[in-house]
């Protein structure tokens, strides 16, 4: 499979403010099928404190991109056929979605992805789960 070209576009991955500066206040209305997402860096140390390499962060930030639900619009979900088992996320989940969807902007000095509610690829109680450096051996 070959990956499209995307010039200097600025992927997903990359487009992340530090989790050190709070959240936008107030966060912007939102109306429609749209989920506010601010991105979340992937871990760069192992769980004993392991600095990681640049190039294995990268692997791993091209596997997952992570974010957290700010707002979920106001018409986000309500389609019985799309989604019958109701909502796939709300405020305060982390989530996955692809790597070239969804629109990026700066809102206060925050970088975030407004993206449409189907997405959202899975949820995920905690960001770190999505571990793709795993030991199978135990």
């Amino acid at each position: 499979m070959q990956n499209a070209k995307f010039g200097n576009a600025i992927r997903n991955d990359d487009w992340i403010t530090s989790e050190k500066v709070e959240d936008p206040v107030p966060l912007p209305g939102l109306p429609g099928y749209h989920v506010l997402v601010r991105p979340v860096a992937i871990r760069n140390e192992t769980k004993s404190g392991i600095l990681l390499p640049d190039s294995t962060v990268d692997d791993v930030k091209y596997l997952t991109t992570v974010g957290r639900v700010l707002v979920v619009g106001d018409s986000a979900y309500i389609d019985n056929k799309k989604f019958p088992n109701g909502p796939w996320c709300q405020v305060g989940d982390y989530i996955a979605y692809g790597r070239h969807v969804g629109h990026k902007f700066v809102y206060k000095d925050i970088m975030l992805i407004l993206i449409f509610d189907d997405q959202v690829i899975m949820k995920v109680e905690k960001p770190e789960y999505l571990d793709t450096m795993f030991n199978l051996s135990g």
